[in-house]
């Protein structure tokens, strides 16, 4: 989490309970939509954190810099994923022309 964020306990617990919340909903279809936009939210909204740990890996000697490089790679591939599941699912049998 940058320095210049308040709060930063308080965001870790409240972005992990989205997080969870986001989680459940994609399990019953009636609220994937809505889960999947929650989900997008959140993932653009943790990315400037994700960021500051790849511009700044001294704050975290624990994790290999490449992890902190690759974790904002693989960042892209979950907001496609979680894109998706705002769409409709396909359906072969529905006319889509």
């Amino acid at each position: 989490m940058p320095p210049a964020f308040p709060l930063h306990l308080e965001a870790v617990y409240i972005s992990g309970f989205f997080e969870i919340m986001g989680g459940l909903g994609l399990l019953i279809s009636r609220f994937r939509k809505i889960s999947g936009w929650g989900l997008l939210a959140l993932l653009i909204a943790v990315y400037p954190a994700n960021i500051y740990m790849a511009i700044s890996p001294e704050a975290f000697p624990d994790v290999p810099i490449y992890v902190l490089y690759l974790r904002l790679l693989v960042q892209f591939i979950f907001f496609y994923w979680a894109f998706s599941l705002t769409r409709p699912a396909f359906n072969p049998s529905k006319n889509y022309l």
